[in-house]
């Protein structure tokens, strides 16, 4: 049984989507420059707010994570897995990893794009202020 959780966020004028390794979306209401693997701010629900059916399904290491981004009619889907690790404390960003790396803000490793592969009409849009929906979904082993 898969679990889900929807994350709201708005795009900024910042949003350049270069960074090679991870991709972020945060709660915080402003982004600068150097934020290249942020896609959006202002996110409604943060990591230690899923619900404990979720996070348990995430920390198989053999469970699929999924990953969604909208945002004025532009989408993408990015796929990795689950961690032991992971602990989904952090109560300001939602971090998406291509490596195995896990802190208390990754929600994903071993992802299959980073925000640099993100499609650039859905950068763009996000960085003209578009509202950014993140689903996040976990298929158990």
């Amino acid at each position: 049984m898969s679990h889900e959780v929807v994350v709201r966020a708005q795009g900024h004028e910042h949003v350049s989507a270069e960074h090679a390794s991870t991709l972020e979306v945060t709660s915080d209401d402003f982004l600068t420059p150097a934020g290249d693997c942020i896609l959006g701010i202002e996110a409604d629900t943060v990591p230690a707010e899923f619900d404990a059916a979720f996070v348990t399904a995430c920390q198989d290491e053999e469970a699929t994570v999924t990953a969604t981004l909208e945002a004025d009619g532009h989408d993408v889907t990015i796929t990795g897995s689950g961690h032991p690790e992971m602990t989904f404390e952090n109560e300001r960003s939602h971090v998406l990893r291509t490596s195995d790396y896990v802190d208390d803000r990754t929600v994903m490793v071993n992802a299959d794009a980073a925000a640099g592969d993100v499609d650039r009409n859905l950068v763009a849009a996000l960085a003209d202020g578009a509202n950014l929906t993140l689903t996040l979904a976990v298929d158990p082993a």
